[in-house]
């Protein structure tokens, strides 16, 4: 009897050292998966001041982004041109154009400054001596557009 209670209360002892050990493991498991975890709430939030930072600096430059046009910028304009109210011929067309170069008639390019993106704008210019371009009066009979006073309606589609 005394053999069999001794027997006994070795494996209670030995029962209370698994459980000992299994409950040390399982604190120091539970310990560094909590700083595991915490490492990657960390983490996150870093990133998340990451991303707000590339949010804040993508809402920068959209804050940045030209609306009025200036001497200098590229233009995206659609143009329809008419000499007394009748359409002519090349006087309609869409075309990325660079404020100041000069490209189109006098005082055309000039008519647009200080307008912003989704204007329509009445640009009215005379065409210079010798332009050999021609337009067609109500009766039908061509002339030429050399010194002839025409007006387009300008919509400012764009600023690149």
């Amino acid at each position: 009897m005394a053999q069999e209670r001794r027997a006994a209360e070795r494996k209670k002892q030995e029962r209370m050292q698994v459980v000992k050990y299994g409950l040390a493991v399982v604190i120091v498991l539970a310990f560094f998966g909590g700083m595991i975890a915490f490492g990657v709430i960390e983490s996150k939030k870093d990133q998340g001041s990451d991303v707000n930072t590339v949010t804040d600096a993508k809402e920068d430059s959209k804050q940045e982004t030209k609306t009025e046009v200036a001497m200098g910028d590229t233009v995206a304009i659609h143009y329809e041109g008419t000499v007394d109210d009748i359409p002519f011929a090349g006087g309609t067309g869409d075309y990325n154009l660079v404020i100041g170069s000069h490209s189109f008639i006098d005082d055309f390019e000039e008519q647009l400054v200080g307008h912003k993106v989704g204007e329509t704008v009445e640009v009215v210019v005379t065409f210079p001596e010798g332009y050999s371009g021609t337009y067609q009066d109500a009766e039908g009979n061509d002339h030429s557009l050399s010194n002839v006073e025409a007006t387009f309606m300008v919509d400012i589609n764009g600023i690149q």
